[in-house]
């Protein structure tokens, strides 16, 4: 039997023309489909675990006394009107603060925390009555040498302070003690790292990684009462704080 082939204008064969798509479209989809694999398998593909084989903990602690401290103190007035409420505080808020700065409180460490004007009533018989107004003006105080909160105290109630919060001991850089307590921390983690891999028949090597886990400050408060109620102000101690670090390192094991 004869195959009939025509010929195009061009010369070539129809015939093959059309093979030579679909070889074409072949190859294209083939492609397209291992480039598919090729990407679900790199997205499949896990995470190289890290190269630490000992992994441990180290602490530092270190204690160090506070070297400010920061108090509220404030006083609160009572009156018929609102007015006469704001100045009678004003008045008295003039002498607290007048106090302060001859405590040898600097005017920039006196700062006014909260102020406020509100109406006093009265229920009787389950109906409110107003019966005046209150005037409440409260500063935070920081106090530059600490053996001097007692005194400040002291002079804070002397000057009719009727509102006196709490007592806080600060650090005021606690970064630099912080760093100490990582270097501690790192040589805690040494120290165990050095004994499991002791144990373990290991040599052990460098650090691979670190993570700091908590750095803790504490910051205590000495709670007081109200002004009114103290005879004279309680013997302060500032004592010491205790700062923590906790981290976990990850060491290599050596080859």
């Amino acid at each position: 039997m004869t195959t009939a082939i025509v010929v195009s204008p061009h010369g070539e064969s129809l015939k093959h023309r059309v093979l030579f798509r679909r070889l074409q479209r072949a190859c294209i989809l083939c492609s397209a489909a291992v480039l598919a694999a090729t990407i679900q398998a790199r997205a499949q593909e896990a995470k190289p675990a890290p190269e630490a084989r000992i992994v441990v903990v180290g602490d530092g602690d270190i204690s160090v006394a506070p070297d400010y401290a920061r108090i509220s103190a404030g006083v609160t007035s009572r009156a018929k009107t609102a007015r006469e409420a704001a100045e009678a505080n004003s008045k008295a808020m003039a002498g607290l603060i007048a106090a302060l700065t001859g405590a040898g409180i600097d005017q920039k460490d006196i700062q006014t925390s909260r102020f406020s004007v509100q109406p006093v009533y009265n229920s009787t018989n389950s109906e409110l009555k107003l019966t005046g107004f209150s005037a409440s003006n409260q500063v935070s105080v920081t106090i530059r040498q600490i053996d001097k909160v007692s005194d400040v105290l002291d002079k804070v109630i002397t000057a009719g302070a009727t509102d006196v919060g709490s007592v806080e001991f600060l650090h005021s850089d606690t970064a630099k003690v912080l760093d100490r307590e990582r270097e501690a921390a790192m040589a805690d983690a040494r120290r165990k790292a050095e004994v499991y891999a002791h144990a373990a028949g290991l040599t052990l090597g460098g650090v691979a990684w670190v993570t700091e886990d908590s750095a803790q400050v504490p910051m205590p408060k000495v709670a007081m009462a109200r002004a009114s109620t103290l005879p004279a102000p309680p013997p302060i101690a500032a004592g010491e704080d205790t700062l923590h670090v906790h981290i976990t390192v990850g060491y290599d094991i050596a080859r």
